[in-house]
């Protein structure tokens, strides 16, 4: 379960990224276009809609093949029964990867995020599957975004599969692509778009070639 293939889609699901369709609906055309991973990422609901919501994404995604993961909390990711927890440089000071790996047990997924090289370096050290480093662009999700200078050198001392995440869209991704970047998650350029599930196809084409 903990493995990560190299050309993987991430699709990060927030209900507040688009009003007009729900969480499940967003990750079914996901899938539909061949996203890889969900994570279950809500800020604004109480634990009884987060169990609720996780355990239909969750059922979703063993049926189709494609691992679940949740936000910020791993007794939430166990209770849903989800592949495994991403985590935040917060999440993690209240919440150390060791103490999540033992909630989970060691078959789950832990993720976490970085947000600068020196992070990132660090981070490296951790019992963790796969770490996120951003956001490359400016979004909508974060108040700044730190660019596209560090990727050729976190490609370079990576030892575990690296997302880059942080207003990727279709017009930005050839650079990144160039660059060596081979993993991706995205957020609101499928989950806002017209078409999510063609959009999905796209980001997926772009990398894996």
């Amino acid at each position: 379960m903990r493995n990560i293939s190299s050309g993987s889609l991430y699709l990060v699901i927030s209900e507040g990224c688009d009003t007009t369709r729900p969480a499940l609906e967003i990750a079914e055309s996901g899938i539909l276009g061949g996203v890889d991973i969900i994570q279950m990422r809500e800020k604004n609901k109480s634990e009884a809609e987060l169990i609720k919501l996780g355990k239909k994404l969750c059922r979703l995604c063993k049926n189709t093949g494609v691992k679940f993961i949740v936000n910020d909390d791993p007794d939430l990711a166990k209770k849903v029964g989800a592949c495994g927890v991403h985590m935040g440089q917060e999440d993690i000071r209240q919440c150390p990867v060791s103490r999540a790996r033992t909630i989970l047990g060691k078959d789950k997924i832990i993720g976490i995020s970085t947000h600068s090289y020196e992070e990132f370096k660090k981070a490296t050290e951790e019992d963790v599957d796969y770490i996120a480093f951003g956001p490359i662009f400016k979004t909508k999700t974060k108040d700044y975004f730190i660019g596209t200078g560090d990727i050729k050198k976190v490609l370079r001392i990576k030892r575990k599969p690296v997302f880059f995440i942080g207003g990727i869209n279709l017009s930005n991704i050839g650079p990144l692509i160039k660059m060596g970047v081979k993993n991706i998650a995205i957020i609101r350029a499928i989950a806002e778009a017209s078409d999510r599930e063609d959009a999905a196809r796209k980001f997926k084409e772009a990398i894996t070639g």
